[in-house]
């Protein structure tokens, strides 16, 4: 599903991070701030961050294997995947797996996203080493039994039913895959029934055998780490893994839908999505994309809280939101109404996006959202997981680290120009796909 709606969990993908890092290539070793890095002989990435002051690790394993990189055939391989190797490993039961850091204190958890798959854990800083022993398990040694297979298919498909009975989930699925067409950045994550039902262990283990291999792999920590003692376990744990090949790049999409479209659904709510392509993860327009995006629809001061849920009474949920994957991304808006009012709240939200793609943003205004955005960086990395998920995304994205000075100045040197640039091309609601999920008569009540 889309990334931006993801809950965390097993199988869907956490909402990032609003900033991460800018595209120059990676070197094979290096040191900035508290991170380090180094790379094995069979080329898994590993890299640390020291934060002073915990007595907790998180550690993850991430793997260059996501829903972009399947065929229409194999739609959701990867995240089944992801939900099989919990099933059991060479040495470990699936209840083993679960009681391994649960009884520790910790946690273990795994999500599939469209352009990797990643396994984490969180425990006291003594426990790093039964935690990735156990991720490294989960990783390199999953049974892949028959047996397992035809049970975890039975959740998977029970996650699916999920989502088709949560229609603001619902809503960004229907959204990407008619906005990317027959893309790969348009399917479903989680796959369809009729995909995993009839998805062959043959397949997985192929994925598997292919795709965790050494050069897909990237094993970061961040918390109470020592690096090279981190370093020397993993290659304890992973340095006999074969390096394989490298996944292949996903390809440009083509041009993406525009117009509106309506879903019937008989839901109390009609459910509103606009979206359009944005650039890809390592675009310098990506700062002053998050920056308007935060402005519009970022928080209770943004516009479009104020206009259409504070002024107008339209709604109780509106927000802006974007994803950014390795060749392209999307932003847009998303906006739950009445089925009566779905007209006036989709016609509030196109003057408000139309306001920011003819107006840009006022110096005043400009300044104030770059305050935000900012406290929002600084305050998220107090969180060891969001250090560990960032210090995966430069990696994963042959990106080159950026301390937070680094990154505070990248916003700060937004300029209105830029803003004015980013709304003229991705907020212009001509440009974007609005997509209905609600009773037949919300167009036109």
């Amino acid at each position: 599903m889309n990334e931006a709606r993801g809950r965390r969990g097993h199988g869907r993908a956490p909402v990032p991070s609003p900033i991460s890092p800018t595209a120059e290539p990676a070197s094979a070793s290096a040191t900035t701030d508290a991170m380090v890095e180094s790379r094995l002989d069979n080329g898994i990435r590993v890299l640390s961050e020291k934060i002073p002051g915990v007595r907790s690790a998180a550690v993850g394993v991430w793997i260059r294997q996501g829903a972009a990189h399947e065929t229409a055939v194999q739609t959701g391989v990867s995240h089944l995947l992801e939900h099989m190797v919990f099933k059991g490993t060479a040495k470990r039961s699936a209840l083993e797996i679960a009681d391994a850091l649960e009884g520790l204190g910790g946690s273990l958890d795994a999500y599939t996203s469209r352009e990797h798959t990643s396994y984490q854990a969180r425990v006291l800083d003594e426990h790093l080493p039964e935690a990735l022993d156990v991720l490294a398990d989960l990783v390199l040694a999953p049974r892949l039994d028959d047996a397992d297979l035809a049970l975890e298919r039975e959740v998977v498909l029970e996650e699916i039913a999920q989502v088709e009975d949560t229609p603001d989930d619902l809503v960004f699925e229907l959204h990407g895959h008619r906005l990317w067409g027959e893309h790969s950045y348009g399917r479903s994550i989680l796959g369809t029934n009729d995909s995993v039902t009839s998805m062959p262990r043959d397949t997985l283990r192929a994925i598997h055998s292919d795709r965790y291999v050494g050069d897909n792999l990237v094993v970061a920590a961040a918390g109470n780490v020592d690096h090279d003692d981190f370093v020397d376990r993993v290659e304890g744990l992973f340095g006999g893994l074969g390096r394989g090949a490298r996944a292949a790049v996903v390809s440009a999409p083509p041009e993406t839908t525009t117009g509106v479209e309506i879903v019937e659904r008989p839901t109390a709510q009609t459910h509103i999505v606009f979206g359009t392509a944005a650039p890809g993860h390592s675009h310098e327009d990506r700062y002053a994309l998050i920056l308007l995006s935060s402005a519009l629809g970022g928080g209770m001061s943004s516009r479009l809280f104020q206009r259409v849920r504070e002024e107008l009474g339209l709604c109780y949920s509106v927000f802006t939101y974007q994803n950014f994957f390795g060749v392209a991304g999307v932003t847009g808006v998303y906006v739950g109404t009445r089925p009566g009012t779905a007209e006036q709240a989709a016609a509030a939200v196109r003057e408000e996006m139309t306001r920011v793609a003819t107006e840009g943003l006022s110096a005043s205004d400009l300044d104030r959202i770059k305050r935000q955005l900012k406290g929002q960086v600084m305050l998220s990395l107090e969180s060891t997981g969001s250090r560990l998920y960032r210090l995966a995304s430069f990696a994963l994205h042959e990106e080159p680290f950026r301390g937070l000075d680094d990154v505070l100045e990248r916003i700060d040197s937004v300029s209105e120009a830029d803003i004015r640039r980013v709304g003229e091309r991705f907020f212009d609601p001509t440009r974007h796909l609005e997509l209905r999920l609600g009773p037949a008569d919300s167009r036109d009540a």
